[in-house]
């Protein structure tokens, strides 16, 4: 597992972006649609997803993002966990999500579709 972004779920992303990269300068990243941009954090390689959800799910909660080979085979590994939402398909890849004994999100994804750099 690899931490790669620190996941913020947003009401208004045009508003938020307008916070996090006006107000506390940080420099955009990337973005994917109409939904989701990412800010580069100084001094880490870790970057701060800003995302508006879809719904109010358990799924869509804070919290860090870790990269796996598989989240498939992770899910069939850890049964045990507490899975939330089912599985997301992404661009390049899927993403689940469980949460740890105090309720607080752990967000897994893959790149398992994306094709070669």
């Amino acid at each position: 597992m690899k931490l790669t972004f620190l996941f913020q779920p947003v009401k208004d992303i045009k508003e938020s972006v307008a916070f996090y990269r006006d107000r506390l300068g940080l420099d955009e990243s990337w973005r994917e649609g109409e939904s989701t941009v990412a800010f580069k954090l100084p001094g880490s390689e870790v970057e701060l997803m800003l995302d508006t959800p879809p719904d109010d799910g358990p799924q869509w909660g804070a919290g860090a993002m870790y990269a796996i080979d598989s989240v498939d085979t992770y899910l069939k590994e850890h049964p045990d966990l507490q899975w939330v939402g089912g599985v997301i398909k992404l661009p390049g890849g899927k993403a689940a999500t469980f949460l740890d004994p105090s309720g607080n999100c752990i967000h897994l994804f893959d790149q398992s579709t994306a094709g070669p750099e």
